[in-house]
């Protein structure tokens, strides 16, 4: 069994994942095989089949459970509150999104060969210095990592340094994803402008409108979630995770013990951006368009309702939430579109108030009360001390 080093020694590497990481991980194991077993090799009409639709839909849901992890990390962990990572997110689909426009070829409506459609009707005469590579999937996939890190790195280096902290900092976050919004609505950016990217044809030579090309899609994301998952429980659980911890309970402290503290955020920062942006590039062809309204500040904001009703600082309660909320919005939005976001709202208001720890952390705690009541109700009776004494003579 592979085993991993720590402050008091050696410890396998199972027992750093908890009771409720491993159904997580059980879970996504179970679902990368079920799922597109159930949609390829049973027929239509069978009970137990799981229509195409579906595999897309779950596939989505499992890429905003990646994201949410994303962001309970920094925010469960460190205490940033971060109302930007929807920047990430977007900046991953977006290199994803370039990639898939490049596999298109002169298969598109204007039959260009190196030009998008999109550049195309927009008179553009050559392609942009930036899209060049993007014809690689593995240059695309480096990008994937390497853009949203860059630009977390960036921005964190000085912020954190600069001691930015608190709301402060949630404010400066969310004015950079409404910065990048309102440069990528811009048709002279080069990115599709406010149609953003569109009419994806295939990846790595596969239609993606296939059944087997959407299971393997829901595969990768189930995969990446329990991927990212281990990643996240494996850093919390290190002696950097007991720093990251202190500095989110007491950073003056932490700082004033010699710990730099501003390295110790800021790696979390580019790790958390990584993430956030594999999670946008498995969404993005799993349904078929990236536009600048990914970078909505009321997106992020809805990705810290997911984190704090699954469960802030369980990793494994955000993606709960990730999937609970956004399969809730699936369904209202259809069935009652005109009250969505005051249910919404109405949800988050309702976690704060009566379930601060999230249905996850509320769950253990009452969890935890049952056993400690049934516990003591079953545990013998204590003697007295002459009972003691007799038994002793």
């Amino acid at each position: 069994m592979a085993r991993i080093a720590t402050s008091t020694g050696y410890v396998p590497l199972l027992m750093r994942i908890d009771g409720g990481g491993r159904v997580l991980l059980g879970l996504m194991l179970a679902a990368a095989v079920a799922v597109p077993a159930l949609n390829l090799l049973t027929p239509a009409n069978f009970a137990l089949h799981v229509p195409t639709y579906l595999v897309s839909l779950w596939g989505k849901y499992l890429c905003y459970a990646l994201l949410a992890v994303s962001v309970d990390l920094v925010w469960g962990y460190c205490g940033i509150l971060s109302l930007g990572h929807g920047a990430f997110f977007a900046l991953g689909g977006y290199a994803m999104g370039m990639h898939l426009m490049r596999e298109i070829g002169d298969r598109g409506v204007y039959g260009n060969p190196v030009l998008p459609d999109f550049m195309v009707f927009l008179n553009w005469d050559t392609l942009p210095w930036y899209w060049h590579g993007f014809d690689s999937f593995a240059f695309a996939a480096l990008m994937v990592l390497l853009v949203p890190g860059t630009l977390a790195f960036v921005f964190g280096w000085f912020a954190f340094r600069s001691r930015v902290s608190g709301v402060y900092l949630s404010i400066i976050t969310q004015a950079m994803t409404y910065a990048l919004m309102l440069a990528f609505l811009r048709n002279d950016m080069g990115f599709g402008g406010n149609n953003g990217l569109t009419d994806f044809k295939d990846v790595l030579g596969f239609d993606l409108q296939a059944d087997s090309t959407r299971c393997a899609l829901f595969a990768c994301s189930a995969v990446a979630l329990g991927l990212g998952y281990i990643v996240c429980r494996l850093m919390v659980t290190s002696k950097f995770g007991r720093v990251i911890m202190a500095v989110r309970d007491a950073e003056s402290r932490t700082r004033f013990l010699g710990y730099r503290v501003e390295y110790y955020k800021l790696v979390v920062w580019v790790v958390s951006a990584m993430l956030a942006g594999i999670a946008g590039a498995l969404y993005v062809p799993q349904v078929g368009i990236i536009n600048p309204g990914e970078f909505v500040p009321a997106n992020s904001i809805e990705i810290i309702v997911w984190v704090a009703v699954g469960g802030r600082g369980t990793l494994y309660g955000a993606a709960l939430g990730g999937v609970l909320v956004n399969y809730a919005k699936t369904y209202f939005t259809g069935a009652a579109p005109e009250i969505w976001l005051y249910l919404l709202g109405g949800l988050f208001i309702a976690v704060t108030l009566l379930l601060p720890k999230g249905v996850v952390g509320t769950t253990s705690d009452l969890w935890q009360r049952r056993h400690e009541i049934f516990g003591r109700r079953g545990s013998p009776p204590v003697a007295s001390q002459g009972e003691q004494r007799e038994a002793a003579e």
